[in-house]
């Protein structure tokens, strides 16, 4: 036995330098992500597929430092406690130097309070919440729609449609209640005058009838539709069935209509819906953003939308700013993003500045509103009807 265990031993230490040789070749990125429920799946796939594409476009140009990149995939659930146990491992035991994804706002927040200690950054592609940036942690950064910014669309459409009455339907989550809070403060700073009715729903509930019919009988010009995954459909069903929609308008807060499913799910209710987007096909793309698309097209046999063109975009920023920074180690990197410019999937530089409050480390991308005008239109034949960019 002493022999054997003696054999196993050596073993185990021969294969040690193996391991670590093969890690050193690689440089590792973290993708957290939701996967399943009740998180926004369909949300995490397309991040995901951009962020893959992603990998192979930086290792067919030579990688960095000399080394071939390695995705790291891990599933939020949109949960927390998930995140944090995902990024940990994935900073511990994957050695990744940097984690990028992040569709919820509450995932990625609860990370950056673990990330600062850790020290490898974090990079979210789509989580809105103000504080991710506005706390001003060194390792945080963001390319994406922050909730002032996607406030301020809203409130540009409200008074071009000269809406008075509005009703938010919004989840009880860090992403619903900071667009909640923000359209009151904005309204108020703006002297909008607008008639508010705030209902907070759980966003792992099926049945939003009851909360509907307060909407209702409170007679809005327009219905804030502040959820994300199965809720959106299903409040959108539930509408049309007491007779909300389609006689009064419903904004979606986000970009869920771009999806493929969405004329799936809403073949007789869909036309007439307002939904923000951050990408039009009529934006010019840079040409990395046309090689992906290019790429993308030949994957999946559909045109990307803005969820795994920011997938691929972190990867290229992160590629970018590890030749920069001729270093993974976590302060060189967090140097070189903040410090460099970068080129994403849009004809646009991306910089992470030191700014004031919610824009720290912030590239934000236009909003656009939009509406589908008749049935099984594609989202790239939508009216853009307001298009806003950061002032």
């Amino acid at each position: 036995m002493r022999k054997l265990g003696v054999l196993l031993a050596g073993a185990l230490l021969a294969a040690l330098p193996i391991q670590a040789s093969v890690q050193a070749q690689e440089i590792g990125i973290g993708l957290d992500i939701p996967l399943s429920a009740p998180g926004d799946a369909t949300g995490g796939q397309l991040i995901r597929r951009g962020a893959e594409i992603g990998i192979d476009m930086a290792n067919a140009s030579g990688g960095a430092l000399g080394k071939k990149f390695k995705l790291y995939v891990t599933d939020s659930q949109s949960t927390p406690a998930m995140g944090v146990a995902n990024y940990r491992r994935l900073v511990g035991e994957d050695h990744v130097v940097a984690v990028t994804g992040f569709f919820h706002s509450s995932v990625a927040l609860g990370i950056n309070e673990v990330a600062k200690e850790m020290g490898v950054p974090t990079l979210a592609v789509q989580a809105s919440a103000s504080d991710i940036t506005a706390k001003h942690y060194d390792i945080a950064f963001r390319t994406h729609a922050v909730d002032p910014v996607r406030v301020a669309a809203w409130m540009e459409f409200i008074k071009k449609k000269g809406f008075k009455k509005i009703s938010i339907i919004a989840e009880t989550t860090d992403y619903g209640i900071g667009l909640t809070d923000e359209t009151i403060a904005q309204n108020k700073s703006g002297n909008f005058g607008l008639d508010i009715q705030k209902i907070a729903v759980d966003n792992k509930a099926t049945d939003f009838t009851a909360q509907l019919l307060q909407i209702k009988a409170f007679k809005p010009d327009l219905v804030l539709n502040i959820a994300v995954g199965q809720p959106v459909d299903l409040i959108m069903d539930q509408a049309t069935t007491i007779g909300l929609l389609p006689n009064t308008p419903m904004l979606i807060s986000y970009d869920a209509p771009t999806r493929p499913q969405y004329w799936q799910l809403h073949p007789k209710n869909g036309t007439g819906i307002y939904f923000i987007a951050y990408y039009s096909p009529k934006s010019p793309l840079s040409d990395l953003g046309q090689e992906f698309s290019k790429a993308y097209k030949e994957k999946y046999k559909e045109d990307p939308v803005y969820g795994a063109l920011n997938g691929f975009g972190a990867i290229m920023i992160l590629q970018q700013a590890i030749k920069a920074a001729n270093s993974t180690e976590p302060k060189a990197l967090i140097k070189a993003l903040e410090t460099g410019t970068f080129k994403s999937w849009p004809d646009a530089q991306v910089t992470f500045p030191r700014a004031d409050g919610v824009y720290f480390h912030n590239w934000v991308p236009p909003i656009l509103i939009v509406q589908y005008t008749k049935a099984n239109q594609d989202w790239k034949e939508a009216d853009v009807i307001v298009s806003y960019s950061k002032k």
